[in-house]
């Protein structure tokens, strides 16, 4: 393992925690704002930002400063940025974190200076037990990927081939499809892996349509989900009578209108779609429409407005006070109505208990959409 903190760092994260009693609280949201992974970095940012626009900034009596840092989607400058807002900016909780190899490494940071980490995006399973100091409010792929598989079986699909970016959400995406769809009596024909980094889809795919399966299970980082369709729509699977299937982050909310009507019909497991039918939601995509250039919320917008409820509300249990286990304390058991639904953090896990959806995409109002038509109520991550 490389060499994480110095003895002069380390003294300086454990002294950080002491010097709490400002009456502003400082939040540092760690996202990649340029590089590869920027399509996300931007909805987080523009949602936590949404967040505090309309809810103002105070918290528990105290005044709320969001501190921005650029990480460019690379692990060790995640884990500098961390520890740089510990130190130097004092902050009392970390927040962002758009892939997993970003939130893992900030793990022994906050484990050591006892400083709670709120992940907004990254959904590889095992994160949070990698830190006590780890609070979820998105999802895990398990916890989306499951009911995907559930419905196919339910629904006359007998073999799939999955097609995965090859690093830990996608193999929890693999997996957990496989363990699930095979349970109930279908067959997984193939797991394809395709590179994290520049990955050239063309190969995975012509060995999938060979293979001629009922459906084709997809999972890529939202930011990848455009390309990897524009390719999957190219070769034709949907006119060789090949359903897509998967987690919907390969139909990012975003994107979708830009990949065609070829993905009209498709069906997805997510706990958010930018059509869910509540007074909340409708609130939320008017509102960051209204304040990015009409650009459409995706999961990633919503996790960034989300963490932000989440430690508003944590500071108003703690009434301000920023200690970090006390902090830490007062998110597990959080409850409220997110735009996607009802959300509890599991006590327990330190996870997001969350509703489920059944979702396919089709034309609404002139734009594309993930209309919900089924429920999987009160989810845990497996």
């Amino acid at each position: 393992m490389k060499k994480l903190i110095t003895a002069a760092l380390m003294a300086g994260l454990l002294a950080a925690g002491g010097a709490q009693a400002q009456q502003t609280v400082k939040i540092g949201l760690i996202a990649p704002m340029t590089g590869p992974q920027a399509a996300a970095g931007r909805q987080m940012v523009a949602g936590a930002k949404l967040y505090m626009a309309l809810n103002g900034n105070k918290a528990g009596g105290k005044t709320v400063e969001l501190i921005v840092k650029d990480d460019t989607g690379v692990a060790d400058i995640t884990r500098r940025l961390a520890q740089e807002l510990i130190v130097n900016d004092k902050v009392a909780v970390i927040t962002g974190f758009g892939l997993t190899p970003l939130a893992l490494a900030v793990g022994p940071v906050i484990t050591q200076a006892k400083v709670p980490a709120v992940i907004m995006v990254a959904g590889t399973a095992a994160i949070t037990g990698t830190s006590p100091y780890f609070v979820r409010i998105s999802f895990t792929l398990p916890q989306q990927t499951i009911p995907s598989a559930l419905w196919a079986a339910e629904n006359g699909i007998k073999s799939v081939v999955s097609l995965v970016a090859d690093y830990g959400p996608g193999i929890d995406a693999q997996d957990a499809f496989k363990k699930k769809f095979e349970e109930k009596g279908g067959k997984v024909l193939e797991q394809l892996r395709a590179p994290l980094l520049n990955p050239d889809y063309a190969p995975f795919l012509q060995r999938a349509k060979d293979l001629k399966p009922d459906a084709l299970m997809l999972f890529v980082p939202a930011p990848q989900a455009g390309a990897l369709m524009r390719q999957v729509m190219d070769r034709g699977f949907p006119q060789a009578g090949i359903k897509v299937i998967g987690p919907g982050d390969a139909f990012d909310d975003e994107q979708l209108n830009a990949m065609g009507d070829g993905v009209i019909g498709s069906v997805t497991s997510y706990n958010y779609s930018a059509a869910h039918d509540s007074p909340e939601n409708k609130k939320f995509v008017t509102e960051f429409k209204k304040a990015n250039d009409n650009v459409r919320p995706n999961l990633i917008g919503l996790g960034g407005y989300d963490g932000l409820h989440a430690i508003y509300a944590a500071l108003e249990k703690t009434k301000g006070e920023t200690d970090g286990p006390k902090l830490l304390e007062a998110f597990k058991g959080l409850t409220w109505t997110s735009p996607r639904g009802p959300v509890t953090i599991d006590p327990q896990t330190r996870e997001p208990i969350q509703n489920i959806y059944i979702r396919k995409v089709e034309r609404k109002d002139g734009e594309l959409y993930h209309i919900e038509f089924a429920t999987y109520p009160n989810q845990k991550t497996p």
